[in-house]
């Protein structure tokens, strides 16, 4: 029987925040104590270019795929942001919404009337990050370098976020962005800041730091847009369903890859 909105977002948000993914990922557990080798750090930021790499190419996917004109801007939203726009509060001075430090860099407005900068795309940011460590552009954001967990996530974000059937992307969306505002930026924050004070005091934090301030407000709108997507003609809830739960999946894919690394590694 079908469920009226508020009785679906209740079935849905159990489903999303009770996956072991939000609940339990044992890899940020253990990153957030710090105890995370250079090597160990190195890897993190190489996977993770990887799938910042990926999450551009799907989401161009699901602005291509979208089912409305609101649904296509508020993607477009995310992929120009991704690439270097900053956000840029309304009424906010052009210069001051336009620096790149992601340190200094807003996290609400929008894309519209800003201006576009090679140093503020994300990846870029990541770069930056990876520098102290030793890592080039060569080292990172390419598939070559991606692990078996990595590249299962990268290919389930192209298969479901960008999905051409707009329930199972919407779903995957949902789940992506409730995931990311679980708490997991904190806790690699915290193991960041370790090894930073430990052993590297020159490693730029600001990816991490502006993700982890983002991702309240992306949460949000993407509860609007479960709604929006329940208004939907052809709205099916259990496709939604799927593509949280599926999308969630290929992302326990990514930490539990990460994790295995770990073990294995200080296994050796």
């Amino acid at each position: 029987m079908e469920q009226d909105l508020e009785s679906f977002r209740s079935s849905v948000e159990d489903i999303v925040y009770h996956h072991p993914v939000v609940m339990d990922n044992t890899y940020t557990k253990w990153f957030a104590k710090g105890e995370a080798s250079r090597g160990e750090v190195r890897h993190l930021a190489v996977q993770f270019s990887v799938f910042s790499h990926q999450f551009v190419e799907a989401s161009l996917r699901k602005v291509i795929n979208a089912a409305d004109l609101q649904t296509y801007r508020a993607g477009k939203e995310i992929l120009m942001n991704e690439l270097g726009v900053v956000y840029r509060p309304a009424g906010a001075r052009r210069e001051a919404a336009d620096t790149e430090d992601p340190e200094l860099v807003g996290t609400e407005g929008s894309v519209d009337a800003s201006t576009f900068r090679f140093s503020a795309a994300h990846f870029e940011w990541l770069l930056n990050f990876g520098a102290p460590l030793g890592l080039s552009f060569e080292d990172m954001g390419k598939r070559r370098h991606a692990t078996p967990g990595t590249r299962f996530f990268c290919d389930e974000l192209l298969r479901i976020y960008g999905a051409e059937d707009a329930s199972i992307a919407e779903g995957a969306s949902f789940a992506v962005e409730h995931w990311a505002a679980a708490g997991f930026w904190k806790e690699l924050i915290a193991g960041l800041k370790a090894f930073k004070d430990r052993e590297c005091p020159g490693l730029p934090l600001g990816f991490w730091i502006w993700h982890d301030k983002i991702e309240d407000q992306h949460a949000a709108h993407t509860s609007d847009e479960l709604g929006q997507a329940f208004a939907m003609p052809e709205f099916d809830q259990e496709k939604f369903i799927q593509g949280a739960r599926e999308m969630l999946d290929g992302v326990r894919a990514f930490w539990d890859g990460l994790w295995g690394d770990h073990v294995v590694g200080r296994a050796a």
